[in-house]
This record gives structure tokens, sequence and C-alpha cells, in this order.
């Protein structure tokens, strides 16, 4: 089903849907896949899509050909901007990037090539990063005079720790696939033959599970995060709540004393 079948008229974005797993595909292989700004109005309208169809319970972000996953910004477009401009564009990148990290479902991001910059960024936003051995990772924006602007000065050192991330982000150097599996910024090294057929199975796995309790947990995890331990234990406690509430969490419980697998409604 293409983007155009489901009334989404996308240029730069591929988005497809497949049971229960919606594909939303960076295509702009010719530049890499930069991101301009008609790109992150379609991967906004794409995740918007996905986060309010009940039926998708999870989704792939990828990018177009075998070279780049998304390699950051469009440099041509990027390279004109006033700075009144630069910061709206922060802004809206970053908004983007809100969007798909508190979307209250898993996003796997299948880096299939260069992460770069806002590549980068769209990457850590994800849930989880799965990547090919060839990928690589950066935030190279001081090298073109700037800092970056999609959220790569707070969600990297919340991923690596602050000095592995000034690292980065200071020097502008890439890393590969394995070292960013080491520091953390990687959850898998797959072959790129299975990259997509991995995350589908991710999702496939979480997919089984309750969907709100998933949704509950994204939050409770995203929002204790941007507060003190005992702020987000609390908040934990009410998720935990709220959840013993639901007919999924009677049927999972039933279905545990009864040795059988949970059919969960997302009720």
């Amino acid at each position: 089903m293409t983007s155009e079948s489901m009334g989404l008229m996308l240029a730069n974005v591929l988005y497809e849907k497949k049971g229960n797993i919606a594909y939303v595909t960076v295509n702009r292989p010719n530049v890499l896949n930069a991101l301009n700004t008609a790109t992150w109005t379609d991967l906004r309208k794409a995740f918007e899509d996905a986060r309010d169809d009940a039926v998708i319970r999870g989704v792939v972000l990828t990018g177009a050909g075998d070279k780049a996953f998304i390699a950051g910004a469009d440099i041509s477009e990027l390279a004109q901007v006033t700075a009144f401009d630069a910061e709206q564009s922060s802004r809206f990148g970053q908004h983007v990037l809100n969007l798909i990290e508190n979307l209250g479902k898993p996003v796997v991001a299948a880096v299939n090539g260069f992460a770069l910059g806002g590549g980068c960024e769209a990457a850590m936003a994800c849930t989880i990063r799965i990547a090919v051995d060839s990928a690589r990772f950066g935030q190279p924006e001081v090298k073109l005079g700037l800092v970056p602007g999609g959220g790569g000065t707070q969600r990297l050192p919340r991923l690596v720790g602050k000095g592995r991330a000034l690292h980065l982000i200071l020097s502008g150097d890439m890393i590969g696939a394995q070292e960013a599996y080491r520091i953390g910024l990687v959850n898998e090294i797959v072959p790129a033959g299975d990259l997509i057929t991995r995350a589908e199975a991710i999702l496939g796995t979480i997919a089984a599970n309750a969907p709100i309790a998933i949704r509950l947990a994204l939050e409770a995890t995203h929002k204790g995060m941007e507060t003190s331990q005992d702020g987000g234990l609390l908040l934990e406690a009410s998720y935990f709540g709220l959840c013993a509430a639901t007919e999924d969490k009677r049927e999972g419980t039933t279905a545990f004393l009864e040795k059988r697998a949970p059919q969960f409604g997302g009720r």
C-alpha cells in the first residue's frame, strides 16, 4: 500500500503499511536521503498517520538505497538560511523527532548506512536502533560552523553519557557501527540482508504484549528521564495502577495462570 493510496501525498518519503507495522523510508537516495524542509514535513505526516492508526503497533524508519539512512541536513538549503529561519527550522525538526520519540508505539531505526547530523538525531529519537556493519554515525555540525539542531546535544548524552557525547559533538568525527554498539548508541548490528526482517521481529515481539502497557512503559521511561528518580517512581506507580484497571491486565494474569497465550485487546 503506497502513500498515495492512503491519501498521503509524500514526495520525499515512502510510507507503507503491512499488517500492524508501518514502514517510513526517507526516499532521496541521490542526496543520501538528506533532510530538507519538505522531507521533515513528509516525516511528520507519516508519523502522525502511524500514531493515529489503531491497527499500527510499531514503525520501521529507514533510508532508501544502500548508502545512507539519513546523511544529515540538505546543505544547499542550509547554506541559505537566516538566523531566524535556522532557529525555526531547528524547532520544527525537534518537533518531528519529539513526535517519533513520543509516538506511544515502538519505532525501530533500521540504519542502513550514513546516519549523520539530523540522521543520527532521527535514529536517537527512535525507540531501538539496529544497524548494518557499514553504518556510520556522527554529529558533524561544528565542521559547518553550527551546533546540532535536532536534539543531538540532548539525546546523545542521555544515550551514551556526557563525556562520550561531547567528544563526538565537539570533534564532529564519525564512528562506525561497532563503536556505536560499544558505547550504547546502537542496540544491535545486523547483516544488511536481515536488517528489515530483524526490525520486524523486534516489533513483533513487542506487539505480542499489551498495547496500553507498552504505551505507558514508553511514557514512564521518557518522562522519568526528565525528572528525579523519586518523581519517576511516583509516575511509574501511577501507571502501574492505570494498567491494573485494564481488561488487558485481567487477560494477561488469567492467561498466565491458565498457561495459555494472552489475547490482548488494548482495553
